[in-house]
């Protein structure tokens, strides 16, 4: 059976934190509408590399996208590219370094802030370049995506948790405070996007530390949240997901070819 997806990557966040300060959320797993399960990122814990590997299922070593200054196209096929060829629709509400890796590089503002190109891997995109792009605008932004576009697939990556990482650390209030923000901020949204249908993801790309940064191997770094919700979904309790299984289990869900691993157990069995 083919199902539309949305995929929320919310960058930077910590797999504690978000099961501590995430309330909407854990109002769906208490209420077992939804399970959260805890990954482990793959490396380097950086985010364009992370990006790549979420959306691909190839870890950096071999995708190439080995650090976020390597700017260019990437060389592998995402999850935008299968749905795509299999005609189905794409859209993504993103920060600028998603359009360079699968659209067009480099990013050019005035070209591609606004995409609507059905003969690229993103076909409808609003891209943002600044790191305290409000999440508020940035979920808003994918809304105006759905509800024009409809897609069948469709990414939303907002930034300011990191963001506030970057800038205070991971034991600090101001992280906490801006995962739930994000939280908040999708109670606005989820009941919508269910009731339209969606099987939504919610993980992030990696964790943080109290250097304010990322890309070791402390836990805090590299344990990240993935949040399911919708039916098509097992809620099995005892899955043990990967961050390189994601790609693939989309594709699965979207009901599009692929040659990518991925974690059947996540799913319902299908009759």
């Amino acid at each position: 059976m083919k199902h539309n997806v949305i995929l929320v990557v919310l960058d930077g966040l910590n797999y504690d934190v978000a099961r501590l300060a995430m309330g909407h959320l854990q109002a769906y797993v208490s209420a077992e509408r939804a399970a959260l399960y805890k990954l482990t990122c793959e490396l380097p814990a950086l985010s364009r590399p992370l990006y790549e590997c979420i959306l691909t299922g190839v870890p950096p070593i071999e995708s190439g996208i080995v650090h976020n200054n390597v700017s260019r196209l990437s060389n592998q096929r995402s999850v935008f590219h299968y749905a795509r060829d299999a005609g189905l629709s794409t859209a993504a509400a993103a920060y600028h370094w998603i359009s360079e890796l699968y659209n067009r590089s480099p990013f050019v503002i005035a070209r591609d802030r606004h995409t609507v190109a059905s003969d690229l891997p993103i076909q409808h995109g609003h891209f943002y370049w600044s790191d305290h792009y409000p999440d508020s605008h940035l979920f808003a932004d994918a809304e105006s995506l759905r509800v024009a576009n409809k897609p069948n697939f469709l990414l939303v990556h907002p930034m300011n948790i990191d963001d506030a990482g970057h800038k205070h650390g991971l034991d600090t209030a101001q992280y906490r405070n801006s995962a739930r923000s994000a939280d908040i901020i999708l109670a606005d949204y989820l009941q919508g996007w269910l009731q339209a249908g969606y099987q939504v993801l919610v993980t992030a790309d990696h964790g943080m530390n109290n250097d304010r940064s990322h890309n070791g191997l402390l836990p805090e770094e590299r344990e990240v949240p993935l949040f399911v919700l919708g039916d098509a979904f097992s809620l099995n309790p005892d899955v043990m997901p990967k961050q390189l299984e994601l790609c693939g289990t989309i594709c699965e869900l979207l009901g599009v070819p692929h040659d990518k691993p991925l974690c059947r157990d996540l799913l319902r069995p299908t009759a």
